[in-house]
Order: structure tokens, then sequence, then C-alpha cells
């Protein structure tokens, strides 16, 4: 490819300042394919290494005129030439094609790597994020994870993370929710609480028994629940209240009265007799545990990953209690 020679009233300083000024961020990839071309000094051999169209080059060159409002290449039959605008352009956006690349294999690599924050309550990272976190490392050994533990809502802008656990009846419109798992709570106890207390068969029973109850939801101190399809107050006189769901566990196993709480949480409890179902027709609304995350468009990669293994694993299924 040959270059016109002329003088011309632009500098290279004042090409870059128009460049600069007219060309929108989004066309760096215009100017990657013109500098493309002058490499390879012709249209069909830029389409050959960037696996599209002669025609589709060309198309895209004359877009990049069209922006700067100059004529880059004087094309004829048998022959490219680059201007005296060309070559300043050129001298700018010559680096740009093997930067895209680089950008590129960073973005869209064959191996998923990087960081991911995820948040959860204490007691579904112990009981059964744990289990499948061994998987998840051979499965992706490239992705590693920031597991950020917390029982209250935490702002996934503010604390910069990128997936979230959440249990509720509804979830925040503003987040994609994709559903892991629906159960109702029950009421259990202690055996050493029963023997002590007595085992409740009616309300008027539940509303005496001492209860450990959850800070985030008794806000009046009355527990709204159902019975047999029913709804269904119960106002205990005396309770504990706590914030985080797995030292509530906890009490409940120590005796310390009765709670409403997952069976598949305790599951495990209930087998080795630790924890007893009172009054099994009392039930909660349906909470859906759900893999929440802010936005559907451009995941990264390494996000992406996590939540397909996490959609597959089902690692609230009660087999792993």
């Amino acid at each position: 490819m040959t270059q016109t020679t002329r003088t011309d009233k632009h500098t290279n300083l004042e090409w870059i300042g128009l460049i600069m000024s007219t060309i929108d961020f989004t066309n760096l990839r215009l100017l990657a394919v013109f500098a493309t071309v002058v490499d390879l000094g012709s249209f069909a051999a830029a389409a050959r290494k960037l696996n599209t169209s002669r025609s589709r080059v060309s198309e895209q060159v004359a877009s990049l005129e069209t922006v700067l409002g100059v004529r880059l290449l004087q094309r004829s039959t048998r022959k490219l030439t680059v201007t005296s605008e060309g070559r300043n352009v050129y001298e700018q956006a010559q680096q740009l094609p093997d930067i895209l690349r680089k950008v590129e294999s960073i973005t869209h690599t064959e191996i998923p790597s990087g960081r991911v924050a995820i948040t959860m309550n204490h007691d579904i990272a112990h009981k059964y994020f744990l289990p499948v976190l061994a998987g998840f490392q051979a499965q992706y050994p490239e992705v590693y994870l920031d597991l950020i533990l917390s029982d209250v809502t935490l702002d996934f802008i503010d604390d910069q993370i990128d997936l979230g656990i959440r249990i509720g009846t509804t979830i925040d419109d503003s987040l994609i929710a994709r559903p892991l798992h629906e159960e109702k709570l029950a009421l259990f106890a202690s055996s050493d609480y029963l023997a002590q207390a007595g085992t409740p068969v009616t309300v008027e029973d539940l509303e005496n028994c001492r209860w450990v109850t959850l800070m985030q939801t008794n806000f009046d101190g009355v527990l709204h629940l159902w019975e047999n399809g029913a709804p269904l107050e119960i106002r205990p006189k005396d309770f504990y209240r706590c914030n985080a769901p797995l030292m509530m566990q906890q009490m409940v196993a120590g005796g310390m009265g009765i709670c409403a709480l997952f069976p598949s949480m305790v599951q495990q409890e209930v087998n080795n007799n630790q924890l007893i179902n009172v009054m099994p027709s009392v039930r909660s609304d349906t909470l859906t545990l759900a893999l929440v995350y802010p936005s559907r468009r451009q995941i990264p990669q390494r996000t992406r990953v996590v939540i397909d293994y996490l959609l597959a694993v089902d690692m609230f299924s009660l087999k792993k209690s």
C-alpha cells in the first residue's frame, strides 16, 4: 500500500484532538479495523484476519470516515492508498487491535477466573453452602469466592456484592431472583424443654411457652402462622429475640424454648432426637430461598458459573441433611 504525500494543515496533535472530540468510544473497534487494513494492505487480507467479509470491513472503514468527516483511504480497483489524514489517524490507532484483543481475552477467557462476592445467612452457609463448596472448587479452580456471612440484608452496590442467597415470601423487585428452594417454617423444641414445660396441644399452650423468635420479623410480639389452612396469631408471653437463625437453632436445641424453623435446616437434629416437631399442623407461609443478583446483563463469566453451579447442585435437598 502506498501513501499520498502532501502538506496538510492538521498537525499530529491537531488530529489527536479531532479524533478525541469527534469519535465515540464505542467506535474504537472501527479504528482497530482501519489499522488492520493499513497493516495488511487490503480489505480482503484484513477480512481474513478478522474472520469477516471484505464488504463488512469496507463498510466499517467507511463508517469511521463518516464519523471523522475525512477520507482515510483512496480506493481504486488495484490498490488502496492511505491519505495524509489516514496516516495521522493510523499512527494513533495502530496499537488498538492488540489492545482490543487483550481486553477480549480478559473478558472472554476459556477458563473462568477471578473473585466473586456472595452473601448469605450463617445457617445457610454452614449447613448447605459449605458441603457443595469443594465441588465448586474442583470444577472451577480459578474462581475464588469472597463469602460475606450476614444475618441482616446488605446492599449489593454499597457493599460490592455480586450474588446473594435470601429468604422471604417476596424478593426485592430491583433484583433478579432465581428460586433455589421453597419451604414452610414448623415449630420445634428440645425434649428437655418439653419435659420441663409440657408438650403444647393448643394455641393457648403455645402462648404460655417460652419462645425464641427472629428479631427481624418479631416487631410487635405477634407470630403470624397458619393452622390447617387458617390464619393463626400467637402472642407468646415470654420470648427471646435473636437476629441470627443459626444461633436460634442452637438456643432451641439447648432447651431455651420453642422456635419456628425450616424443617430442612434441623433435619439432622430431628433425626438425632435433639429437636421435636410440636403441633405439626401449625406452619408459616411458604418462604422462598432464592439466589439473587442485580442484573441479567453483562454478567461476568466468573459470576455466571457460580450462578449456574448453585442452580444445578440442589444444595437444599433434604437428602443432604
